[in-house]
């Protein structure tokens, strides 16, 4: 296809078919993703509404459940509009918005979850210090450099990849625009931007992986090292939940970018794609309330603040804040 028809948009076969099985699926993973953004919206407003969680750790918590929040919603409301009307194109402007935004995301996850690390490595290694190297300041320039970096990437990917004309179709056998499978639309010698891209994955993936894998070391060896049993219990516990997460994510995402052309398959891209894109963003907030003690108690802490007492003292929950007090209601 010519530059002009490539300027007109792609087709998106999208994940499933008009088969009653593939509409059980259908109906899952809406579910699945409405879940998500149930989960981390609930995460987000107890981080927010309770003081004791005003700390670096789950202001980082905070961003993770962020950044899952809007890659959910970049991708799954446009995937549930092209099964249910049958339209399944998108504009080439749209595609390289999409491309944009799922690889910031991505990209800033990639950092964060560095960034995390490095607060639980100082918390567990470094207590008494705990204040100065993690103080409020390093921990915003953590966060706010995770979403540049991943910015800068979506960026790059998503210019270049548009960039090229495209000779072998409009149709992307994927539910949403992702870099590599657009690229197998592209006529020309792709291999010095597919390098590029490549180069591109191990520094976004393999660098912060690095540091996630350097800080858990240390860790480990402060705990096996540590004489109080119930402190060993909790620095593991926290540990193990990041840990849960890490390898869930970047799992999926060194499938899904650094296997080699040759052997990609476009079933298994797309059922690894739906997993970190909608199912992993479920999975975090219950990773994190059910092995945090803090987070649950939190949770505790605002459900039963905010359950009715009696006919005369019933309470009308006002936010996840607290309770309004109306006295006589009959």
């Amino acid at each position: 296809m010519d530059m002009g028809n490539a300027t007109a948009g792609f087709i998106l076969l999208g994940l499933f078919n008009h088969t009653r099985a593939h509409l059980v699926l259908f109906v899952l993973v809406l579910t699945v993703a409405l879940n998500s953004v149930a989960g981390n919206a609930l995460l987000l407003l107890l981080i927010h509404q309770d003081r004791r969680l005003h700390t670096p750790m789950y202001f980082l918590l905070s961003q993770l459940s962020l950044m899952d929040m809007m890659l959910v919603s970049t991708i799954v409301p446009q995937m549930a509009a092209h099964y249910l009307t049958g339209k399944k194109s998108i504009s080439a402007s749209g595609c390289g918005f999409q491309i944009f935004i799922f690889l910031t995301l991505e990209g800033g996850e990639c950092f964060l979850l560095a960034a995390m690390s490095y607060d639980r490595y100082v918390a567990i290694c470094r207590p008494l210090r705990y204040s100065v190297l993690m103080s409020w300041q390093l921990c915003l320039r953590l966060s706010l450099g995770s979403w540049l970096l991943g910015a800068a990437d979506g960026a790059m990917q998503a210019a270049a990849t548009l960039s090229f004309r495209f000779c072998r179709g409009n149709e992307m056998d994927h539910f949403f625009c992702e870099a590599p499978v657009l690229l197998r639309l592209a006529c020309g010698n792709t291999a010095a931007f597919e390098f590029v891209m490549y180069i591109c994955c191990v520094l976004m993936l393999l660098v912060p992986l690095s540091l996630i894998l350097t800080s858990y070391g240390l860790i480990l060896a402060t705990v096996l090292q540590m004489r109080s049993v119930e402190a060993g219990k909790k620095a593991f516990a926290t540990c193990s939940s990041h840990l849960a997460v890490v390898a869930l994510f970047y799992g999926a995402a060194i499938f899904i970018y650094m296997r080699p052309t040759s052997s990609r398959s476009a079933k298994h891209d797309k059922i690894v794609s739906a997993f970190y894109t909608i199912v992993t963003p479920m999975l975090n907030p219950l990773i994190y309330s059910l092995r945090n003690s803090e987070v649950k108690g939190s949770l505790r802490k605002r459900v039963t603040h905010c359950a009715p007492l009696t006919r005369k003292d019933a309470l009308v929950c006002l936010d996840l804040g607290g309770c309004t007090k109306r006295k006589g209601i009959q």
